[in-house]
């Protein structure tokens, strides 16, 4: 039976110590994550918030001019003040992440020819998972800190916001696989372990990505080499970190088919991974502005149009809203079929977009209205 998501006694719980939310663009999930983050501050927590969304917003609402890979303190007051409470915040950057990663993991002569090596520089930015593996060394590298209380991931806005999840499983397969290792391996060598079928096979890859590219990738390798094991084993530790019981996840969605249909997704994905789903906030919606059924508000209104047209307008517009919350309801129900058992907290359309603090708490209250 589904129930009332309760994210304020999901947020100040001690044992909650990492909250990643997901959903596709529009939805309002960045904005989410900040106003839970604030919220976990204002009750007395030390909490990092991570966007992994290129977009501003983020730092907007929370006053800053801009974000960067390490965590910047946000300057609080009001409750958070009183309670103790700390925010941070922070952008990925998924070269400077693998910049750091390499630094830590090897000498300072060896980082520096892999920084130098042009398969490294393509790979560090623009090869798929790599964005979602940096997400998931960076959040290693906070959580292993153990300087925050909550961790909150912003992810990025559409479905390969759950490659964050295999993203390590697939980039590493790449890196330590058989078939790289063999491109890496000098002539005889791999001579030895494939044969002389190997030469028309390095041709026809030569052809494809042209020998220079061979030869960088086959470079970056050998460097590269003797951190194989360390990436499958912070991968695993991340993994384990995202299915232990101080994880939640929270689905973002709106209103609106697509969006709802996303949300089904990212359900059925977090559970067949064996997440901690913890429920779908449902932003932007239409709750009635009175106990006033339809038929009564469009007659009074029709009734009252020459002699009351101030209230006439009054009941015209919730007999709209009736309408559109009808539709809501219909949507959400295909969802709630899916999903019978999905915690829900819907957080009603606001006449503003938050760009500050006192606009991110007041969605807060929204989100915990249920506690």
């Amino acid at each position: 039976m589904r129930q009332q998501l309760r994210l304020g006694a999901l947020l100040t719980d001690p044992q909650t110590s990492v909250v990643v939310t997901c959903g596709s663009g529009g939805v309002g999930k960045t904005t989410t994550a900040a106003a839970m983050a604030l919220f976990a501050a204002d009750a007395g927590r030390r909490v990092a918030v991570l966007t992994i969304d290129p977009a501003r917003r983020l730092a907007q609402s929370l006053g800053l001019d801009e974000l960067d890979n390490e965590p910047r303190r946000v300057e609080l007051d009001g409750p958070a003040a009183e309670s103790g409470g700390e925010l941070w915040a922070m952008m990925l950057d998924t070269r400077r992440t693998f910049d750091e990663m390499i630094s830590a993991h090897s000498s300072p002569d060896r980082a520096a020819q892999i920084f130098a090596n042009p398969f490294y520089r393509t790979i560090s930015t623009s090869f798929s998972g790599t964005q979602e593996y940096m997400a998931m060394e960076k959040l290693s590298q906070l959580a292993g800190r153990r300087e925050y209380d909550l961790i909150v991931v912003d992810t990025p806005p559409s479905r390969s916001a759950l490659d964050f999840l295999d993203a390590p499983q697939r980039l590493g397969s790449f890196l330590d696989g058989r078939m790289i290792r063999l491109l890496s391996a000098p002539g005889r060598g791999v001579m030895k372990v494939v044969g002389a079928g190997f030469n028309v096979f390095a041709r026809a890859v030569t052809s494809v990505i042209g020998g220079q590219m061979l030869a960088d990738a086959g470079a970056f390798v050998q460097l590269f080499e003797s951190m194989f094991g360390g990436f499958r084993e912070r991968a695993q530790t991340t993994y384990d970190l995202l299915r232990s019981s101080g994880t939640a996840f929270v689905v973002v969605a709106i209103p609106e088919p697509e969006a709802l249909r996303e949300a089904s997704y990212f359900a059925d994905r977090l559970r067949a991974d064996r997440m901690p789903l913890a429920g779908l906030v449902l932003n932007r919606t239409h709750p009635p502005l009175a106990d006033l059924p339809l038929g009564t508000a469009t007659s009074a209104a029709e009734e009252l149009t020459r002699e009351a047209p101030l209230a006439a307008g009054v009941l015209t517009v919730h007999a709209d809203r009736l309408t559109v919350r009808a539709q809501e309801l219909r949507m959400r129900s295909r969802l709630s079929r899916a999903h019978p058992d999905l915690d829900v907290v819907e957080v009603p359309a606001l006449p503003f977009d938050a760009h500050d603090l006192p606009q991110l708490r007041e969605i807060g209250e929204q989100l915990t209205a249920h506690g």
